[in-house]
């Protein structure tokens, strides 16, 4: 693999990660922590799209984990994405046990990383669905207040975005009475409530 023309063209991609092989795998794992944002944001892209497909970067599990805890915030980002491409394959339930590591980076301290992994809900909760109360729970907690004034819709969005994917799954009144609080609280503006409206 030539690691130094890795492309971001989705197709490319899309092709590339159907045909990786073991040492592949292992070599863009390691590239995770390249500084070189043209190497290392490519390697991410090829595991993403990989792991949505088969099962063969699940093996790097603990790799994923120890980055919820990097003090790095592209890193923790990186964990987060993947860990999240990767509940579809945990036949041994170990998502259940860093769950509430995971959960804590709702309210990372970069806004980035807690929109990500709000963002990454509808990815997985399918496929743990047994911890989706408390994730709604979770959800439901987020101080929006904490966020800075041109942050909160775009939170709260991520936040109704996320409780509408786990409603599918687990119909329940505090999703419902939470959005129709969200939708008249006035963070939102008239193009998202409409747009909410519809999904509603």
């Amino acid at each position: 693999m030539d690691i130094e023309n890795l492309s971001t063209d989705k197709n490319e991609i899309e092709q590339t990660a159907e045909i990786l092989q073991a040492q592949d795998i292992a070599q863009l794992v390691s590239l995770l922590t390249e500084k070189n944002d043209q190497i290392r944001y490519p390697a991410f892209l090829l595991l993403q799209k990989r792991s949505q497909k088969h099962n063969d970067i699940y093996a790097f599990w603990q790799v994923f984990v120890q980055k919820l805890h990097d003090a790095n915030s592209y890193q923790r980002s990186i964990g987060i994405m993947l860990l999240a491409e990767n509940i579809r394959w945990d036949k041994q339930q170990q998502f259940a046990q860093v769950f509430s590591d995971f959960v804590s980076h709702f309210q990372d301290e970069k806004f980035i990383t807690s929109r990500q992994t709000i963002q990454t809900i509808p990815i997985w909760a399918k496929y743990a669905r047994e911890l989706l109360p408390t994730t709604m729970q979770e959800l439901i907690n987020i101080d929006i207040g904490s966020f800075k004034e041109t942050q909160k819709r775009l939170i709260l969005l991520d936040i109704i975005n996320a409780l509408l994917a786990i409603r599918q799954l687990m119909p329940n009144e505090q999703i419902d009475c939470y959005i129709s609080q969200a939708l008249t609280g006035g963070i939102l503006d008239n193009k998202s409530i409409k747009q909410l409206e519809k999904l509603l």
